[in-house]
């Protein structure tokens, strides 16, 4: 996990100072020499309703109902002889708030399994009597390690200010080369071929958002990119993010290839990640095939994932241990979360879409074959409805119902937030969205 990077008061004034400067830099390059820059950005904000939580049904405000409201600068320069320089920074911004970052709808709430000392396979007490019982000690630490947890996937990754996408790159005639913070290939073949595109509670990594089962980003990473006569494809490698600790070994290698042709398309993608020990770590394989016929799209996709060694697991023993002092304390911990985050499931998807005019109907099944000791099976299903009241503005509802086995928890939240946990192990939670989106 990042931890929250320091910053003046002063900050926020300097960022516009700098990005100011950048675009007049960038308007007097493109009077030169015939470059181009854009400013633009998508806003998503709506009314979203939750049940089966531990407040009941909780309905609220939420940004990124469809997709993660964001702004950002990109550009381009013709070089000549079929070669292009291009960049992209895009950051997020949370409408309901004007931040950066936010918390699930469930809050600091971990399933049972993650907050269970009997779950967790944590004996009785620590130590002996009367010492504290250990579920006495998992209530107090438990929002602080929520913190821990949910800190890869929610926010921006420790107030980075571009953090959705940061990178520059050389166009050439035999494909580009990239290089900075970029969606990773297993992620780019999900998105392709989840019928929702990944919007929407109703997509198919909401059943899954934690733990995550797809990297979506990676820092310091190099692409290798070409596409050709239907055929596209992509090489990744991520070096590690090495800022934060100086003993991080995180990699990643990674790839991607797709065949489109007469309204078919096939894809493979593949992420196959190690922990900042070097240890191999998630590793995700997605399979996936649509079918478009004039109005009628059908997708369907397959997702394998493994996970023998989770990452940043000395963050959980650090933060017990600096809220207990004891080292032994905090390596029982960090070994129960260690076993009880690993990952071994499969997510199948299936999704039909029709639009006709300004209206997109999509209707989409999901579920997670969990095949860890913990088997907390899930599945969703439900229908989205768009309607178009121009080439960039929308309204939109989304209907999804999540139902959990004996040992899940998962509640529906949308492309820019999470809905977190339901009230307990086995609880239902549906979930109703009703938002507007505008690109420009």
């Amino acid at each position: 996990m990042n931890k929250p990077s320091s910053s003046k008061a002063s900050a926020p004034g300097l960022r516009r100072v700098a990005l100011a400067s950048a675009l007049c830099c960038a308007g007097l390059a493109q009077a030169q020499t015939g470059s181009s820059v854009t400013l633009y950005g998508l806003a998503d904000v709506g009314i979203t309703s939750v049940s089966g939580l531990k407040a009941g049904t909780v309905t609220q405000v939420a940004s990124g109902i469809m997709e993660g409201s964001r702004w950002g600068i990109k550009g381009t320069e013709d070089l000549g002889g079929g070669y292009k320089a291009i960049f992209m920074l895009e950051s997020r911004v949370e409408l309901d708030t004007g931040a950066n970052s936010s918390t699930p709808i469930s809050g600091g709430q971990l399933a049972d399994r993650y907050s269970d000392a009997k779950l967790l396979g944590l004996p009785p007490v620590f130590a002996a009597p009367p010492a504290p019982t250990m579920q006495g000690v998992l209530d107090q630490l438990v929002p602080k390690l929520a913190g821990q947890i949910y800190g890869v996937n929610v926010g921006a990754y420790g107030n980075r200010m571009f953090d959705r996408q940061s990178f520059v790159g050389l166009i050439t005639p035999v494909g580009a080369v990239l290089a900075g913070r970029m969606y990773t290939p297993a992620f780019e073949t999900n998105a392709m071929f989840d019928i929702m595109e990944t919007q929407s509670g109703l997509a198919a990594g909401q059943l899954v958002s934690f733990p995550a089962i797809l990297e979506i980003r990676q820092s310091n990473a190099i692409a290798y990119r070409i596409a050709k006569d239907g055929m596209a494809g992509s090489l990744y490698y991520a070096l590690g993010d090495r800022g934060e600790t100086a003993n991080n070994d995180s990699r990643m290698i990674a790839f991607n290839a797709s065949y489109k042709a007469n309204g078919f398309a096939v894809g493979l993608g593949y992420n196959a990640s190690k922990n900042e020990a070097g240890q191999d770590a998630l590793k995700s394989t997605v399979l996936g095939a649509s079918m478009t016929t004039g109005p009628h799209k059908v997708s369907g996709m397959a997702i394998r994932v493994t996970e023998d060694n989770p990452a940043n697991m000395g963050d959980i023993g650090a933060a017990v241990l600096g809220a207990t002092g004891s080292s032994a304390l905090a390596g029982l911990i960090q070994g129960a979360y260690t076993e009880a985050l690993k990952q071994d499931g499969r997510l199948y998807h299936v999704g039909y879409r029709y639009t006709t005019g300004p209206h997109t109907v999509s209707v989409a099944y999901n579920t997670f074959n969990d095949k860890r000791p913990a088997n907390a099976d899930v599945k969703s299903y439900g229908s989205a409805y768009s309607y178009a009241l121009s080439k960039r503005t929308d309204l939109n509802a989304v209907l999804v119902r999540f139902d959990n086995s004996d040992r899940a928890q998962a509640a529906p939240g949308g492309n820019g937030y999470l809905g977190g946990v339901t009230a307990s192990a086995g609880t239902d939670s549906t979930g109703l969205a009703l938002g507007i989106r505008h690109r420009f």
